[in-house]
């Protein structure tokens, strides 16, 4: 279970985001199958919506996403893309429905915000599209200063692994009713995972645990990130920049995001299993963690 700690996600059919927004809606589908031939019959679907991200009166990012924990979503993105380097410089959050969507309207420190002018950027987004509006391309593969981690951190064994991948399923609430969010999970040194969050963006849903883990004072580095998608570098360099040092997806990684991992010291693993993954970068953190016989 997800201790108290940390805030709850909101991915129950009858819970919505705080501007009153339902993560699905029921819509009517004519469903086919061999045995029962046509069935007309109710569908849970998932909802996207466009959400804009305002610091200081300044809209910066819009982006499509799921309506729920958008305190997390804002939060994490400042983090992640380095809008913001501590939580503590997030001064206030407000979320309002807007013209055609909802707008999270931010406070930041004076000082973060003029950073944030002098990058130039201005993203418009599809589905939490990681490089929409960068203004060049050495801001593509951007790693901060004290992001790469001491070397030979511990990393996760096999059985915490597969622990994991195991519980992962049951903790996609707002998947196993739409068939359509990706999940990003923080998981305990022994393979539990204590605090997950689910996007109809992969992106959206690594800043919204990000940002959750935050809110709660967690460090990334206390435990490892397992995705449902696949690494891009985008995956990589938001858990760089947050602190972490392991990335576990269940889907493949990008060329791209093996080279960012090498130089951000993350551990990557792709294609990962019960019983089954594939190590991309870091393998002498693996080999520490084989138990002795």
């Amino acid at each position: 279970m997800t201790p108290a700690l940390f805030p709850q996600p909101t991915t129950e059919p009858d819970l919505c985001a705080d501007d009153g927004l339902p993560a699905t809606q029921r819509l009517p589908v004519l469903r086919h199958s061999t045995a029962g031939g046509l069935l007309a019959v109710q569908d849970a679907v998932i909802e996207e919506v466009p959400v804009a991200l305002v610091f200081n009166g300044v809209s910066h990012a819009v982006m499509l996403a799921s309506p729920v924990d958008l305190a997390d979503l804002a939060l994490g993105f400042a983090l992640s893309e380095g809008i913001l380097t501590h939580p503590a410089q997030l001064y206030d959050l407000d979320v309002s429905p807007s013209c055609d969507g909802l707008s999270v309207e931010m406070t930041i420190a004076t000082q973060r915000f003029v950073a944030l002018k002098e990058r130039r950027r201005n993203l418009a987004g599809r589905t939490g599209c990681g490089l929409c509006g960068v203004d060049s391309l050495s801001a593509v593969h951007r790693i901060p200063a004290g992001s790469v981690p001491a070397p030979l951190l511990p990393a996760p064994t096999p059985l915490a692994l597969d622990a994991a991948l195991h519980q992962l399923r049951p903790h996609q609430t707002l998947h196993q009713q739409t068939g359509a969010a990706h999940g990003a999970a923080w998981v305990s040194p022994a393979g539990d995972i204590l605090c997950l969050r689910e996007d109809v963006g992969r992106h959206n849903a690594l800043d919204k645990l990000i940002g959750a883990l935050a809110r709660a004072g967690t460090s990334l580095r206390e435990g490892f990130v397992l995705v449902t998608s696949r690494a891009s570098y985008e995956m990589v360099q938001k858990v760089a920049c947050a602190g972490g040092h392991t990335l576990v997806a269940v889907s493949a990684p990008t060329a791209l995001a093996v080279r960012q991992a090498e130089a951000a010291g993350v551990l990557l693993i792709g294609f990962a299993r019960p019983g089954q993954w594939s190590a991309y970068t870091q393998a002498e953190r693996l080999v520490l963690a084989q138990p002795s016989n």
